[in-house]
């Protein structure tokens, strides 16, 4: 089973979603992608992501461009911002979706309200994905292993 995650800076949100799936089943191959990636994760991103358990020191935002001529069963778009515009992915996919969330990086103020809205953003990532992946990935990927 082969899942792309986009937004637009691969940051943060994206980069949660496939650090969670992964850790889900490590059989799935999850990469994420944005479409303006930024220099690098968000270092809130990492932090509160290793709050979780997961290691995501390692990630690097990556161009979409770079799994355009792929083939993927599940391309999904993460963003939620009305400023900011969810990437369409014009590759050979077989399931297309679209669960948003807010972007803690936008967020401003002090550094524990800050880490507080990003924990946020991340228990509701690992939430999302987690039902997505018990409801429909788990069995779609056990039916190709049949």
């Amino acid at each position: 089973m082969r899942i792309l995650i986009l937004c637009t800076g691969n940051s943060c949100r994206s980069q949660m979603a496939q650090g969670f799936l992964s850790s889900f089943d490590r059989e799935l191959v999850v990469c994420s992608a944005g479409t303006h990636p930024a220099e690098r994760i968000n270092p809130e991103t990492v932090q509160v992501m290793k709050e979780s358990g997961i290691d995501i020191g390692n990630h690097y935002p990556k161009p979409v461009e770079m799994y355009i001529n792929e083939e993927w069963d599940y391309v999904i778009t993460v963003c939620d911002d009305a400023n900011e515009k969810c990437p369409v992915f014009t590759g050979k996919v077989k399931h297309r979706l679209h669960m948003g969330f807010e972007d803690p990086s936008k967020i401003t103020g002090s550094g524990e309200y800050i880490l507080d809205k990003y924990r946020k953003v991340r228990d509701a990532v690992r939430e999302g994905f987690y039902k997505l992946y018990l409801n429909e990935i788990r069995s779609l990927s056990d039916a190709g292993k049949g």
